[in-house]
Formats: structure tokens, sequence, C-alpha cells
């Protein structure tokens, strides 16, 4: 028997000796009904990939959606659209809530995935009380539309939201999933007055990096000598490219799944598990198309180029779109599970950008990120349990993301449980903390060596000469060759369309399925799963899994080597303008002198302001103070914060705009000289006794709300009750060789 104690076949059969005939017979009885009920399924399958493609708009919302703009009436018109999602019975909104914006991916699948089921992104952000906008797309682009023309449309489509909520307390928060996670970043990085807080799930910004052995998804360009086989496709398709070669890609990353683990857990489970099983085929088969210049544009700058994050991607006009102007704070959720966008891709950005965690508060960005230990791409997505945790408390408290500090951090889901302390302050049944982290802890994650960026870099260099090539040579005659009605006939004949065109009622020769499939759920017979030949066909079941889990490891592992080996050759490397003994980094964002003029500016009017305020000042600046010890900041703090300002009359009228911009202040005048900031607070507080002392008492709220304050947390929280208070005749608090930390200690 193996190792993991699963029987072999002989001896899953050998336990029904004792009645093994009569345990033959019940299996081959359900072996028969299940086969017919799961050719059944397949043909409905087919019938609603019909009734889906053959729909105005095909999508797979799971709401009722009201239509605000038509991308199609726009001066630059594009096949996008943007609805507001209407909320169901039971769910009430809070117009004073910042609203959602949802941006699906346009990556081969139609639209809808981020309101697929009532527990999805959308479903979270509503029941949190915000108001839920949606931009989705048609299967077709609009004759000559380009990325930039589209980003023109979001950008309108967002104005529309904000001049819908003049009462809303944020701008937008906008979540691009996937594809249109770095279409959001880019729209955000040219006109960052439109954004709220920004959550890009599963997007590949930096799409060079990744681990070895893990993805080699990121290899394909350069084994097929880099994006001319992407204008080759769009060729074949007269302009546009098909997106079912895109689901492709995705479905050949893992064949043990696409062709046995899917459809067997099916036919397992045909009784049940059919419902489950058509509503994702709606949306995985429902394919879309892309304009060839558009998808050029995808390949050629961020796959193959990789150069959204160093700066490198221009605007028709010139502009260098550069992701250090968004002024917005960037949630990033990626998985460790996520073969097609791991971790690296979607946080390598931040190295290519950024020096240290200072050199990204200098910018005043705010960057929080979220890694699922195995979640894969589309659970990032698609999963009900993921809504309901990571994106219920992104959706919960996105305020509190909004106003944190400028830097770098690590969102940190811990289970409420009846001993949390003050678990009624947090959201859900999860507390949200958002740990600080440096750049380091990024690096930790894994990633590109130098070398590794020069293979990637020569790919850029092969495929800018192999796409002059193929424009030059080959184009003409392949564009000759296939006409309108050859691409059309090409586009209805792929394979991924096929399988379910041919398994439909439109086939005369699937029809019959249908009846067989009424008598068999009539008298239905299943048997127990320890049925001994049950037993065995789960036991083959693995062994298949296995089988083609050896041959993509196979293959992936040859795919790397092949890639390496070639493309990490010096001379490969030196014909093609790479220098391979270059230990410089190839994809690094530029640094800019007017920038650091700018910084050394704010500088000094920040420590001239140092002893300007009143009350609100000092508060805000003793609780951040007291709190840097933590490292970390909690939502229940934030939501104690909500409600004093919600309890408070003077506080209810201060907008969250203004807080927002006042905690920065206080900030960053502690982060430049933490003891000049302290010592400068009794000179804020007014001469009112009971002020001080209402001052004092939220400070001591917000503080507490964590739990008890200890340690250095507690001998700052003393130090600046004295100030409050004003006893300078009691023990005072000596700082004694402050450090980079910000650390004290007390003498007499």
């Amino acid at each position: 028997m193996p190792a993991d104690n699963t029987p072999s076949l002989q001896d899953a059969f050998a336990l029904g000796t004792g009645n093994g005939a009569l345990s033959a017979a019940s299996y081959l009885i359900d072996y028969a009904q299940r086969s017919v009920l799961f050719w059944d399924v397949m043909r409905q399958r087919g019938n609603g990939y019909r009734e889906h493609m053959a729909m105005p708009a095909p999508h797979v919302l799971n709401y009722k959606a009201e239509l605000i703009v038509d991308g199609r009436k726009l001066d630059r018109p594009v096949n996008y659209a943007l609805a507001r999602i209407i909320p169901p019975d039971g769910v009430e909104i809070d117009p004073k809530r910042r609203p959602f914006v949802v941006v699906d991916p346009r990556a081969g699948h139609g639209p809808g995935i981020g309101g697929f089921k009532a527990d999805s992104e959308i479903g979270v952000a509503m029941r949190a009380g915000h108001t839920c906008y949606f931009v989705g797309f048609l299967p077709d682009p609009m004759p000559g539309q380009t990325i930039e023309d589209i980003a023109r449309a979001e950008a309108f489509f967002l104005q529309t939201v904000i001049d819908r909520h003049p009462e809303a307390e944020g701008k937008p928060c906008v979540v691009g999933n996937c594809q249109a996670g770095w279409a959001v970043m880019m729209l955000a990085a040219v006109a960052p007055e439109l954004f709220g807080p920004i959550i890009v799930a599963g997007s590949p910004l930096s799409y060079w990096t990744g681990q070895r052995g893990l993805n080699p998804m990121r290899y394909t360009g350069g084994l097929f000598g880099g994006s001319w086989v992407t204008a080759f496709t769009s060729d074949l398709g007269h302009g546009t490219f098909d997106g079912a070669w895109l689901v492709e890609n995705f479905e050949n990353l893992n064949p043990a799944n696409t062709y046995w683990k899917k459809p067997y857990n099916l036919y397992a489970k045909v009784d049940t598990e059919a419902p489950k099983y058509l509503d994702f085929e709606r949306w995985w088969g429902g394919h879309v198309n892309l304009n060839g210049e558009e998808m050029q544009f995808i390949v050629d700058e961020l796959f193959v180029g990789n150069k959204l994050a160093a700066g490198e991607v221009k605007s028709s006009n010139g502009i260098a779109i550069d992701l250090r102007n968004i002024r917005s704070p960037i949630v990033v959720f990626c998985s460790k599970g996520d073969n097609i966008t791991p971790p690296q891709q979607a946080l390598g950005w931040i190295l290519d950008l950024y020096d240290d965690v200072d050199e990204v508060r200098s910018y005043g960005q705010t960057i929080v990120y979220c890694v699922h230990q195995s979640v894969g791409h589309l659970g990032i997505f698609v999963s009900g349990g993921v809504a309901r945790k990571e994106h219920g408390e992104f959706a919960s408290n996105i305020d509190l993301i909004d106003v944190l500090p400028p830097g770098l951090y690590e969102a940190v889901l811990e289970a409420k449980s009846t001993d949390s302390h003050n678990g009624d302050l947090a959201h859900g049944e999860w507390i949200m903390r958002c740990e600080a982290r440096t750049l380091d802890d990024i690096r930790a994650l894994g990633g590109n060596t130098v070398e590794d960026d020069r293979r990637f870099a020569t790919v850029a260099r092969v495929s800018e000469v192999n796409l002059a090539l193929y424009k030059t040579f080959a184009r003409p005659f392949v564009r000759a060759m296939v006409s309108e009605p050859v691409a059309e006939m090409m586009h209805r004949m792929h394979p991924a369309r096929l399988q379910y065109e041919l398994l439909s009622d439109a086939n005369p020769w699937v029809a019959p399925i249908a009846t067989a499939a009424g008598w068999v759920r009539e008298n239905r017979r299943p048997i127990d799963s320890d049925n001994p030949f049950v037993v065995a066909q789960e036991t083959m079941s693995k062994q298949i899994v296995a089988g083609l889990d050896a041959w993509r490891d196979f293959r992936d592992g040859m795919t790397e080597t092949v890639f390496r080996t070639f493309y990490g050759s010096p001379f490969v490397q030196a014909f093609f303008g790479v220098d391979p003994a270059s230990d410089k980094p190839l994809r690094k964002a530029a640094k800019s002198a007017l920038h650091r003029e700018l910084v050394q500016r704010r500088i000094a009017e920040l420590k001239a302001r140092v002893g300007v305020g009143g009350l609100r000042e000092a508060v805000v600046r003793a609780i951040i103070y007291i709190g840097i010890p933590r490292g970390s900041v909690d939502e229940r703090g934030f939501e104690t914060v909500r409600r004093i300002r919600a309890a408070n009359e003077k506080t209810r009228a201060i907008p969250l705009a203004e807080f927002k911009a006042l905690l920065r202040e206080q900030f960053y005048m502690l982060l430049l000289d933490q003891e000049a900031a302290v010592a400068a607070i009794p000179a804020l507080l007014p001469d009112d006794p009971a002020a001080r002392a209402e001052g004092l008492a939220i400070v001591r709220e917000v503080i507490s709300a964590r739990d008890a304050p200890s340690g250095e947390v507690e001998a700052r929280l003393r130090r600046i009750a004295r100030m409050f208070t004003g006893e300078s005749g009691s023990p005072t608090l000596t700082v004694v060789g402050s450090g980079s930390d910000g650390s004290i200690r007390e003498a007499s």
C-alpha cells in the first residue's frame, strides 16, 4: 500500500471479495447513470454558452444593474460601460460612505466576476454600506479603440461617480482585478485626483519577476521569440485578438485540473455539483476579443517589455506614466498559490520604484499588501471565503486605509473571538491590523537576481527585432491571405468554442441525451462512497492527476532550463545589446532632482509648523507618538476615533480629507524630529483644564482600544498625560539617548 495510506487498485478490489458481485453490479449501474448525467450537464453547459453569448451584453453579475454611461457614445467610443449596482432587499446603503467602483479584467473572459455571487467584492462592499458601481465591457471592441481610449473612458466614469456623490466623505475606492489592476494604476498615475483608495487584486505589475521553478508563465514570451506571435494572432483575426487564446494559456498552466480534475469532480459529484459547475463555466466560456493594437500594447509594454514599474510607458503625447504620482493608498492583494500572478509580480514594482520606505513616504504614498497563503488566481476574485474575509475587511476598513500615515504596511487578519479585547469595535469576524514593513520584507518573498533580469531584458530586445522582421516581411502576406470571412471561420472553429458548440442542442446527436437524463433522474440509484469500486475509481483518479502533474513539472522544468540557457548566454545577450557583465538593475525607475528639491522644501515647512496648532493637533500628535512602538495600526483604534468623531459636534464637522491631511502632517513632524515635535505639545494645549482633560480622555480611549497600554507605550502615555495635566512638579520623564526608533526610558 502507498505511503499515504491510499489503497492500491488491487487492495481496493480485494475489499469487496465478500460481496463482490453485488458491489460490482451496483457500481456499474451508478457508473452508467453518472455518465448519462455528466454528459447532460455538458449539454446544458453548451446550451448555456449559446444563450450567454446571444445576450446583448453578456455578463455573470449576480445583481441587477442600472446603466449610467455607455462608453460607445463617448467622443472616442469604447466597448466599456459604467453601471450602478442595485442593492438587494435588506442591504442598507449609507450615502456618506465613499462609493466603490469594481473594474473587471478583460483578459479573455467576459465581465461580472467581481459580483459573481452574494459573497463577492461587490457583495461585501454593499453590506459595508457603500454604493457600488461596476465597469464592464462588451465582447467585441469598438473599431480602432486603444488602451488610452479606455483610460479616458474610465476617467469619465470616475468623474461621473464623484459628481453623483457630492455628500460622500471620500473619493471612490476603485477595485481593479487582474488585468484591470494595472490599467487602474496607470490611470491613477495620470489622474490622481479622481481616486480614493485603490485595491489591485492578482494584478501583474512587474511581469518579469518570479521564483525559479514556480512561475513558468513569464517565460512564454521568450520561448516564442517575443511579441511577433501576438501580431500574427491578431492578423489571423483580421485585426482582432481572440481572447480564447488567453483562456487557453491559463488552461495549459495546470493540465491536471483542465483535463481531469475539473471534469472528474463533476462526474464524481454529479448529483450536487452541476449548478456550481454550470455557473462557473458560464463565465469561463464567455470569451471576449481585443483589438490587435490593444493586445500588442499590453504584451510589448507590460509583459515582455515590463516597462510600467520603471516609468517607461508613455502616453500618446509623450508623457511618462510614473506610478509614484499616485496619491491614493494602494492595497495589493495577492496569493502564494497564484501561478498566474504570484506575489513577486504583484509586489515587485515597489522595489523597482523605491530604494527604501523613507522614499515611499517622501512621495506621500501609502501601500498596504496582503498575501494569502494558498488560494489560486481565480479564487482571489471568485472564492466566497476570500470575499468574506480579505475583501470584506478591505471594504469595512477602507477609511482606515485611507488615513494611514505614508509608508509600507502588511494587512494582517486575526480571527475575532470572545476573548478579543474590545471585539465590538471590529467589523465582521476578523480584526485587521496594518503592520509597518520595510522593503526587505518584500525582498524576502523572493524574486529575480540581476542575472535573471538580464535574461528578460534580452527577451525584450529579441522581441523588438522579431516584431520588426514580422511586420516587414511576413505581415503583408498574412493579411493578404486572411480575409474577414476566413478570420470569422477560424474564430468559430477555435477549440475553446467548439467544446461548447458541439455539446449543445444545436448538435442533433446530442439532443437525445436530455431524454435519457430525465429517465435516469427518476430512477437514480447512487452508491455509497465506501463501495470498493468507488475507492478504486478514486485511487485511479489520483494516479492520473499525479501523472499529469509530473508531466507539467517536467514541461515547466524544461521550459525554464531552455529559457535560462539560451537567454543567459553572454553571446546572445551581447548580440542583442545587453551587457552580460552589467550588475546594475535594468528596470529601475529614474530619480528626480525636482522631487528631492520639493521634499527639502516640504521638510522646512513642516519644521517651521511644529509649534503651530491647537488641541486637535496636540491630540493627534500624541496618539501617533504613543502608538509608534506598536509598529502597527489596528482597526479598533480607528473605529474608536470614528465613534468619537460622530458623537462630538465639533469633530463631526471635520471632513475625512481634512482629518487625513492633519494626521499625515503630524506624522511627518514626528518622523523628522520626534523629540522636538513632542516637546512642542504643551504649547499647543489650551489653558482650559476641562478641554485638556477631554483631549487626554480621547488619547487614552484610542490607545486602549486595541489592548491595555504596557511597556514603551505605557511610558509614553504617562509622559503625554503629564503634559496634558500640567503636572510639572511630578516626576518627569527624561529622554535618554533617543534612537531611530524613538525609544525612551523613565528617570526621576
